[in-house]
């Protein structure tokens, strides 16, 4: 699995944060995605961004690198980043975007996004380098308890399966 970067867009005031729900799986999550082949990180976010959501950003710091600790998650970056111009909207690959409030984020929301964002916030001196222990097999079961048909969907795209939409 490619590596992948994910942006955080905060309000003025740092309130309420930019969301995606996704098209292919619905579940809440930062704009992002995979690196190109010769795609640097911090291209791939701005570009992500700019296909999910409408916006033109520019990054304001790296906040943090997460490597998995299993197959189920694939390294990313994460960068925290400020809207230089554009409207919202949504992109092929997103079923709804908006800011939401910290304090009432949507469900199902990506656990590991919600930390990210929280670490963001703490605005630490340096990147921040840490594995990705809130995605386990035993975590996807208990998720695949309550919504059967996210992980169904979620395993489809994985394996390139078409989904409808």
């Amino acid at each position: 699995m490619k590596d992948g970067v994910a942006g955080i867009i905060l309000t003025q005031a740092n309130s309420h944060v930019l969301l995606i729900k996704r098209r292919d799986i619905p579940i809440w999550v930062l704009p992002g995605g995979g690196i190109e082949l010769g795609e640097d990180p911090a291209e791939t976010v701005v570009r992500e961004i700019y296909e999910e959501s409408g916006f033109v950003v520019r990054i304001l710091r790296k906040s943090g690198e997460y490597y998995p600790i299993n197959r189920l998650a694939s390294f990313t970056h994460v960068f925290v980043c400020q809207i230089v111009e554009g409207d919202i909207h949504r992109g092929e690959e997103s079923l709804e975007v908006g800011f939401f409030p910290l304090q009432q984020l949507p469900s199902p929301c990506l656990q590991p996004h919600l930390d990210w964002i929280q670490e963001a916030l703490e605005n630490h001196a340096e990147t921040l380098k840490k594995p990705i222990t809130q995605i386990t097999y035993a975590k996807l079961f208990q998720f695949f308890l309550s919504h059967p048909m996210l992980v169904i969907r979620a395993i489809c795209a994985r394996i390139g399966l078409p989904i409808n939409s």
